[in-house]
């Protein structure tokens, strides 16, 4: 059942007129899960920034879960799918950096896809768009569905990544302190002989962490070139 199935099959089921459209009700959710997180989405939480009472909220969707549900697909849906050009290397790389970015404006994502348990319409519509991008490519539609699962799961991944470290130094008085202290201890366990390979790697990194966004399209460009 698609999210929009299921939203009408829940709305105003108390028999009151609805004192609120349904795109509020998501969009203040969404808000709610961009600043606070998801441990803060409940149906109360979203009740008191919507200006209503909690039970009310019951009139909309039945249960935290349902809501969610709704929540990915809106955000999903702000996505630009431009035409494909041919170029299906190309356009799947530049459809990933759009996930990243909206993943990136909407941290709770990538955790909330995980438990995910429909497939709304925006969400369809992308997946069907990504198909389109990767036929020139030759491969079989389960070969291509297989492929964007491929991609999709490493920006998840990676924006989950880069968010837990966020996260982490955002609760770290000291940021420089913290990140000297981390250098400190690596360059002593390497110096130490005991990881002879690691030790290696990061004589050719260099000293200095490559740029969140260097990183990504370095990863990026691996995965996407080992498709085909």
């Amino acid at each position: 059942m698609d999210p929009e199935t299921l939203w009408s099959e829940r709305r105003h089921n108390r028999g009151r007129p609805p004192a609120h459209t349904r795109e509020a009700v998501v969009a203040t959710a969404v808000g709610v899960a961009d600043a606070e997180g998801l441990s803060a989405l409940t149906m109360r939480r979203v009740a008191t920034a919507l200006g209503s009472g909690t039970m009310s909220l019951y009139t909309y969707v039945s249960e935290r879960d349902a809501l969610l549900e709704l929540m990915i697909d809106a955000v999903i849906g702000e996505q630009q799918l431009p035409a494909p050009t041919g170029d299906w290397r190309a356009d799947l790389t530049a459809f990933a950096r759009d996930q990243r970015t909206l993943m990136t404006r909407h941290p709770w994502l990538p955790v909330a896809l995980a438990g995910r348990r429909t497939l709304g319409p925006n969400t369809l519509k992308a997946l069907d768009h990504a198909l389109a991008v990767l036929a020139p490519s030759g491969m079989s539609p389960r070969a291509r569905s297989e492929a964007f699962a491929l991609v999709s799961g490493f920006v998840a991944s990676h924006v989950g990544y880069e968010v837990a470290q966020q996260q982490a130094l955002g609760r770290t008085d000291d940021v420089r302190e913290f990140v000297a202290s981390n250098a400190r201890y690596l360059a002593a366990a390497v110096g130490s002989g005991a990881y002879p390979h690691l030790a290696e790697a990061m004589a050719a990194d260099g000293a200095e962490p490559p740029e969140a966004d260097e990183t990504f399209e370095r990863m990026l460009a691996r995965v996407i070139g080992g498709l085909g």
